[in-house]
C-alpha cells in the first residue's frame, strides 16, 4: 500500500477529527460571537501563529504570478465563503443538521475533481460516498431545527459545495507549495474579504466578554486547533491523495462531534451511532484500499 496514501489518510482523519470538535464549540460560542466576527477573530488568531510556525520552518513566501488568482480564489471560496457559511448554517440550525448536510462534501469532491482535474468516477467511489452517506445519516439522524431551519439548510449546502471546490482547487497548486505556505496566503486572503464586514459591525465586539473564559478557550480552539493545525493538515492531506476520494475523511467530523456531545455534554448515544461509524470506516478502507 503507498505510504503517501496512508500519511495523506492520517492527516485527513486528524483534521476532520478535529473539526468534529468544532461543530459544538461554534454551536456555543455563536450564542455570544456572531458568525462574520467570529470567523475573522479565529483567522486573526490562526494567522499570528501560522506565520510564527512559518518563520521557525523557514518556509519560501515566494508565490508565482500565474498561482496568484488560483491561491486567492482557494481563500475566498474556501476560507471565507464555506466557513461563514457553514457556522451560520449550524447558528440556524444545529450542530447534527450541519454534521449531515456537510456529509455531501466528499460526492461534490467527487464531481468537481471529474469536472477539473479529469479524475475518474469509479464504481468503488460511488459504493464509498453511498456507504459514508448512509453512516451519517445514522450517527445523527435529520432534523430540521432552529428559528430559520430552512435558511440554515441552504447556508449548509453552500459550504459543502465550496468546501468541495475549494479541496478540488488545492489539488491544482499542489506539489508547487507547501501545504503550510497555502494555509497561510489563503487565511490572509479571509481575513482581507472579511474585514470590510466586521468594520461595518464593529461596535459587536463592545459587548463581548472576552474574560470569559468559555469564550477564550473557544476562540484558541477554533483559531490554533481547527485553524491553523486543522486546515495545514487537510491541505497536506489533499497533496497526498487524490482528490475526488479525500472528501470521505471529511465524515470523521460526525463520529468526534457525536462522540464528544456523549463525553462533554451527556448526549446519549444509539445504536445508529455504532452502525454508521462502521459505515463510514468501511467507506474509508475501500477509498485506501482500491482507489489509485
Amino acid at each position: 500500500m503507498n505510504s503517501n496514501k496512508i500519511l495523506g489518510a492520517i492527516f485527513l482523519s486528524i483534521s476532520a477529527s478535529i473539526w468534529g470538535g468544532m461543530f459544538v464549540v461554534v454551536k456555543v460560542v455563536v450564542e455570544y460571537i456572531p458568525p462574520v466576527e467570529l470567523v475573522w477573530l479565529r483567522y486573526l488568531i490562526a494567522l499570528f501563529f501560522l506565520v510564527i510556525f512559518g518563520l521557525i520552518r523557514g518556509i519560501k513566501w515566494r508565490i508565482a504570478r500565474q498561482d496568484l488568482f488560483l491561491i486567492f480564489l482557494i481563500g475566498l471560496i474556501g476560507n471565507t465563503i464555506s466557513i461563514v457559511t457553514q457556522e451560520t448554517g449550524t447558528w440556524l440550525s444545529s450542530a447534527q443538521l450541519g454534521a449531515v448536510i456537510t456529509s455531501a462534501t466528499p460526492t461534490f469532491m467527487i464531481v468537481f475533481a471529474w469536472l477539473l482535474l479529469k479524475e475518474r468516477i469509479t464504481s468503488v467511489k460511488i459504493i464509498s460516498i453511498i456507504m459514508a452517506t448512509l453512516g451519517v445519516i445514522m450517527i445523527v439522524g435529520i432534523h430540521i431545527t432552529g428559528n430559520h431551519g430552512l435558511l440554515g439548510v441552504l447556508s449548509l449546502v453552500v459550504a459543502a459545495l465550496t468546501w468541495a471546490l475549494m479541496s478540488v482547487l488545492i489539488k491544482k497548486v499542489s506539489g508547487k507549495y507547501d501545504s503550510l505556505q497555502i494555509t497561510i496566503y489563503a487565511t490572509f486572503v479571509a481575513i482581507v474579504c472579511l474585514t470590510p464586514f466586521v468594520i461595518n459591525k464593529f461596535s459587536v465586539f463592545n459587548n463581548i466578554h472576552f474574560t470569559d473564559s468559555k469564550i477564550i478557550f473557544s476562540l484558541l480552539y477554533l483559531g490554533i486547533v481547527s485553524t491553523a493545525v486543522g486546515f495545514v493538515m487537510w491541505n497536506k492531506g489533499l497533496q497526498l491523495m487524490n482528490a475526488g476520494s479525500s472528501g470521505l475523511f471529511f465524515l470523521f467530523q460526525p463520529i468526534v462531534g457525536t462522540l464528544l456531545s456523549w463525553l462533554v455534554l451527556g448526549e446519549g448515544i444509539s445504536w445508529g451511532f455504532f452502525l454508521g461509524t462502521v459505515l463510514i470506516l468501511g467507506s474509508v478502507w475501500l477509498t485506501i484500499r482500491f482507489v489509485d
